[in-house]
């Protein structure tokens, strides 16, 4: 693709996006220090014409210079520009497609594990079919995966990705990675996140013995009887938004705790939710894990449920109408969804409790009940009242605060730590049952 005007520097909002996203990415572990590319088109804000900008080949994309970002033409054909990605040509056809204007590919490791296989080559491998409810609704019923002989840059990816994103809105190639179409590119690598959370929870569950075929054919059967409801869709163009500048620390409080969400793998980028109670009305964070550098927005709703309220936007109010409760977050920990389906050997059917096996996990939680998809509003809260965190399988983790963010942060926080010490028991082969205190009998 050649590039316009000699134009290497791009404008200061334009390269803190590029940054940002690339900062995000790197610090979710879904690149390495040099991998994946970002693009996005744009008009050429001096001759109107159609331009893709897309970081240049090898580029540190945690660590993104102006210089590292390159524009194109994208009615111009320069195969031998040698700074653009050896990708370029895959990016400017999914550009191509109606209605997208962002792609985003990353090394999404967890995907790549399970989607992995030992077959005779050249094969068609199967599909990644997600368990969870953020993979299920964000990404569809499946992510294709497709083997190429040569998996970098290659005629064969030319081709197999824009035709695979032609219907969906990710796709993988088989030992590579994902590439991703979308609106923005924060969009970009929310998709990202989600298929690379999706692929952890597949991961998770297998390694604790989770019946992955079942559950599978479960779901495709009838989704609704294994996710509580749909999340809500992504929204672009409002991240910046805030109802309440005036209340400084209380956006800051808000901008932190969602900070130490994504960065500590609570939620995938710009999942679950955070609220305040207020007098008559609620501060809601409608994209609780947020980057420093990508926020969310921060609103002001009415306290009183009304007819347009999301699920999501519901269960909070719902909360704060039976209760005392002045803070509420609602988390995908991926941890959390995984080890919701696990069974115990010479049991037919998950538990409806978590019990912590270590230290801390034992000393601030007797049991984390863990409800079914088709549980109420009802039960829900009843739970909350009694343990103060609550997992909800094909649902997330839902806790309760009395005072503020940071104390109901630390609620999703121990329930991923005590997941991840459950898992790794049982990988090693020892009885979780004779882990667990005794009095965990009687909750």
């Amino acid at each position: 693709m050649g590039m316009t005007g000699g134009k290497w520097k791009a404008g200061e909002e334009l390269v803190r996006r590029f940054q940002s996203v690339g900062r995000a990415l790197l610090l979710c572990d879904i690149e390495d220090s040099h991998s994946g590319n970002i693009a996005m088109r744009r008009l050429d804000p001096d001759t109107g014409q159609p331009q893709l900008v897309i970081t240049s080949t090898g580029s540190q994309k945690g660590d993104l210079q102006p210089n590292d970002i390159c524009f194109l033409s994208l009615q111009e054909t320069d195969h031998g520009y040698y700074k653009a990605s050896s990708e370029t040509d895959i990016h400017a056809r999914i550009l191509a497609l109606e209605g997208v204007e962002a792609s985003v590919h990353a090394h999404t490791k967890y995907l790549t594990f399970v989607t992995l296989d030992d077959a005779d080559k050249p094969s068609q491998p199967e599909p990644f079919l997600p368990v969870d409810p953020l993979g299920y609704y964000h990404l569809g019923e499946m992510v294709p995966v497709d083997w190429v002989a040569v998996p970098s840059g290659s005629k064969e990816m030319t081709e197999t990705i824009p035709r695979r994103l032609a219907d969906h809105r990710i796709t993988a190639i088989q030992g590579h990675g994902a590439f991703a179409k979308a609106r923005t590119i924060e969009e970009g690598l929310f998709r990202l996140c989600i298929v690379n959370s999706s692929g952890y929870i597949a991961y998770l569950a297998e390694k604790v013995g989770v019946d992955l075929a079942k559950l599978r054919a479960g779901i495709h059967a009838d989704p609704a009887a294994h996710f509580s409801y749909a999340p809500d869709d992504y929204t672009v163009g409002d991240d910046g938004v805030c109802d309440f500048p005036e209340e400084e620390e209380l956006v800051r409080e808000f901008r932190r705790t969602g900070a130490r969400i994504f960065e500590s793998r609570i939620s995938p980028f710009h999942t679950g939710s955070l609220s305040v109670r207020g007098v008559g009305s609620m501060l809601y964070a409608p994209k609780a894990s947020m980057p420093r550098e990508i926020s969310g927005p921060l609103r002001r709703l009415p306290l009183k449920a009304e007819p347009g309220d999301s699920p999501e936007l519901a269960i909070h109010k719902a909360i704060y109408e039976e209760s005392n409760f002045q803070t509420v977050a609602h988390c995908y920990i991926p941890e959390a969804e995984a080890l919701a389906h696990f069974v115990y050997p010479g049991e037919r059917e998950p538990n409806d409790r978590i019990v912590p096996v270590d230290a801390e996990g034992s000393f601030l939680y007797l049991v984390i009940p863990v409800l079914g998809p088709e549980a109420d509003v009802e039960t829900l809260i009843r739970l909350l009242h009694d343990y103060k965190v609550v997992i909800v399988r094909g649902g997330g983790v839902w806790g309760v605060g009395a005072q503020s963010l940071s104390e109901v942060l630390h609620h999703p926080s121990s329930v991923r730590e005590i997941c991840l010490y459950r898992a790794a028991a049982f990988e090693r082969g020892l009885d979780l049952r004779k882990l667990e205190p005794e009095k965990a009998g009687n909750w």
